[in-house]
């Protein structure tokens, strides 16, 4: 999924200002700017309005700007986490599902079913790594849902596996704590909030349209959310770890919002 960095005027020089201090914020503003909740009042002049200082002070206007960006995310969990998504019918399922990641589909590269683990780690009492075929005789939950992807595209969406809240029950994970990171055999790696990964849409899925995943689309197992957009969804999960501690994901790497609600 090539995502583009979106343009805005906020990023040309004005009035003399350092472009470089622009640039060190530049990820942070356009965070808060995808997200539409300030749109048209960060600016030169609101910035250092609001936060009292030049907007030579790099590290007064940082740590404004991450504020905003905390509230946004805060505003998100509020919005997202606690409600259902709409779901569809059968005959309205595309089929295959429409790929999407970081690179092309030319560069996939297949996993082996056979060697494959589910490695766990963290504030989890059963930490026993899970082979494709012990995940594959849990019970099952079908879903049928839309995906969004950020670049603007939809699709609808049959899916089948085990609700990450029942696994996280079979593994003895700690459901206070505050998040669930997954590492994916294409180095791929994502982050999901613990009231999320508990949603009763949130499933670890197993199958496609009532037939196991296939390559490209993260056999033998991907995260299946409801409430996020596409890339939350992990493809070719290989750990899962339940901690405290947030952990930077591939794209919140890159300067975008790590929560992702729709």
């Amino acid at each position: 999924m090539a995502i583009r960095s979106p343009s805005s005027s906020i990023f040309r020089p004005k009035n003399g200002v350092d472009q470089s201090v622009m640039e060190e914020n530049k990820k942070l503003i356009a965070d808060i700017n995808r997200r539409n909740l300030l749109r048209g009042t960060v600016s030169l002049g609101a910035l250092t309005m609001l936060t009292g200082c030049s907007v030579s002070d790099t590290g007064a206007m940082q740590a404004f700007l991450r504020a905003v960006s905390s509230f946004n995310d805060g505003v998100q969990a509020l919005l997202f986490t606690n409600r259902l998504a709409p779901t569809f019918r059968e005959d309205q399922v595309v089929k295959p599902p429409r790929f999407n990641a970081f690179y092309e589909i030319e560069d996939v590269k297949p996993v082996d079913g056979q060697k494959w683990k589910l490695e766990l780690s963290g504030l989890i009492e059963n930490k026993t790594a899970w082979t494709a075929e012990q995940i594959y005789k849990l019970p099952e939950q079908e879903i049928i849902v839309r995906h969004i992807c950020v670049e603007g595209w939809d699709y609808i969406g049959q899916w089948s596996g085990v609700p990450l809240s029942d696994f996280l029950k079979r593994i003895g994970a700690d459901t206070k704590a505050k998040y669930i990171s997954f590492k994916c055999a294409d180095d791929y790696t994502e982050t999901l909030d613990m009231a999320t990964a508990l949603h009763p849409q949130t499933i670890l899925a197993t199958k496609y349209a009532r037939d196991p995943i296939a390559d490209p689309f993260g056999f033998p197992l991907r995260l299946r959310t409801s409430t996020k957009l596409g890339f939350k969804n992990a493809k070719w999960i290989t750990a899962m770890e339940v901690t405290n501690t947030f952990q930077e994901t591939y794209w919140s790497k890159q300067g975008f919002n790590w929560f992702a609600g729709i």
